[in-house]
């Protein structure tokens, strides 16, 4: 049993020291993820071999979006990992996600249909709400008025979430859940009359200067798992990132901690939020970096030490969106 009271499961054909965590729906998830998102200025060819990569180093969690416009590349490197016997269509665990532009009922289905047709696989093994503002539909997933701002549209979250257990029920997704969700737009979710399958997860940003702690112990008490993005301070994608930002594995206790285990800063901020029972998103296209992120199984950082690296939070965000932030259903205007 983990910190979570949750059994972890290891299957034969991953790495022997790959961890899974069990979901509230009984599937399981590994804890150590592959992100494949880049900005449009990355050949979207460069998806392809990193996800290879990536499965080929032992990842078996692929995480992707209908918005990063790269799953037909995603999915040709699955398929091919499965074509060469590296794995089987059921060692993968792949994410996909609904984007704010497809949240009215009648839109999730065929977004989700339209993701399967790029990937050419049958189904998805988690599909989850990627933003919980609506915005209007279109070609455009971040339609833009000429005052800078966002168009949005108004959607209730639950009639949205009938529509991913009705996925789930057709056998499109194996589970669902939700991302950048705060508190009280889970309770909206869990209180909802009729309530067929709870999230199994809520992906937000997370890391030694985010630890989500407060969130992280809600999510506990309602079996939900937390999945952590930006688990390294993300990268200065100058549409979300305030290139001022603090750059986080330059900070010093990290970087005495790397020293003391002979890692480096990067897995000691993975192996931080790994301990704390979160499950961890890792996105690299270079291979060394690839590989050196499977190393997190490798070593434990001691209870002193982890106390050490919860002093860092600072409540800092490096992804904030702050042309919407007077919408009602905006998820960083509460404390948690």
């Amino acid at each position: 049993m983990n910190d979570l009271g949750w059994k972890k499961k290891q299957k034969s054909t991953m790495n022997s020291k790959y961890e899974c965590m069990e979901l509230n729906d009984g599937h399981f998830i590994p804890v150590l993820g592959f992100g494949t998102y880049a900005p449009n200025e990355v050949p979207k060819s460069q998806a392809t071999e990193a996800t290879k990569l990536a499965i080929d180093a032992g990842f078996r969690h692929i995480d992707a979006a209908y918005l990063y416009r790269n799953e037909e590349e995603v999915g040709l490197a699955i398929r091919s990992k499965i074509a060469d016997g590296t794995v089987k269509r059921e060692d993968i665990f792949y994410t996909s996600k609904l984007p704010s532009t497809c949240l009215k009922p009648e839109m999730v289905r065929p977004c989700l249909e339209e993701s399967l047709k790029k990937l050419q696989l049958d189904y998805v093994d988690l599909y989850i709400i990627h933003f919980p503002v609506p915005m209007k539909p279109g070609e455009n997933f971040a339609p833009v008025e000429e005052n800078g701002k966002y168009v949005l549209d108004e959607v209730d979250l639950c009639d949205t979430w009938e529509a991913l257990e009705k996925c789930k029920d057709a056998g499109l997704t194996k589970s669902i859940g939700v991302s950048n969700f705060n508190r009280r737009q889970l309770e909206k979710i869990l209180n909802k009359p009729g309530l067929k399958y709870k999230p199994v997860c809520n992906q937000v940003e997370c890391h030694p200067y985010l630890n989500q702690s407060k969130l992280l112990d809600f999510c506990k008490s309602k079996s939900i798992v937390l999945v952590a993005y930006g688990v390294l301070g993300t990268q200065r994608y100058k549409r979300w990132v305030d290139e001022k930002s603090p750059f986080l594995l330059d900070d010093p206790v990290l970087g005495a901690m790397a020293k003391k285990y002979n890692r480096t800063a990067a897995l000691i901020s993975i192996r931080y939020l790994l301990q704390r029972g979160i499950v961890v998103l890792a996105k690299s296209f270079n291979e060394n970096r690839i590989k050196e992120n499977m190393q997190v199984f490798e070593f434990q950082l001691t209870s002193e030490d982890m106390k050490t690296l919860d002093g860092l939070n600072r409540n800092f965000r490096y992804v904030t969106i702050n042309q919407i932030a007077d919408h009602p259903n905006y998820p960083y205007s509460d404390e948690y």
